[in-house]
């Protein structure tokens, strides 16, 4: 339990730094400060765990139809809906929102994939005989 807990702020830590990453890369998004970017980070986790299954699924013949582009939509909106609300981090519009989602998914990933240990699984078969 204590490990998962550990991961957890991990990730945390991890998104943080991808959104002062998004805020150095694009102007229009600012982040006070690595607080500000913690609390986003944070409800940014929460808004993508319970408010995107519910839009993606009442989208979904929106996203057939464009083959699956409509959720960069979905992400922006999300992205910039979160930036309204919360203070010390501020998105500049759909666009900037859009654009931020993508370099904090990249980023976010990339981090991931360097500094988290990769979860290994083991097959464990057994011989009736």
């Amino acid at each position: 339990m204590p490990m998962l807990i550990l991961r957890l702020v991990i990730v945390w830590l991890i998104n943080s730094v991808a959104l002062l990453t998004v805020a150095y890369v694009m102007p229009s998004i600012t982040v006070a400060s690595f607080g500000a970017a913690f609390v986003a980070a944070i409800v940014l986790g929460l808004v993508n765990a319970v408010i995107r299954p519910i839009l993606i699924l009442l989208t979904l013949p929106a996203t057939l139809l464009t083959l699956g582009l409509f959720i960069f939509v979905i992400n922006g909106l999300l992205f910039w809906l979160v930036g309204t609300y919360l203070k010390g981090f501020e998105v500049g519009g759909f666009w900037a929102g859009v654009g931020g989602a993508i370099i904090y998914s990249i980023v976010s990933w990339a981090l991931s994939a360097v500094l988290l240990p990769q979860r290994r699984v083991q097959i464990i078969v057994k011989r009736i005989e």
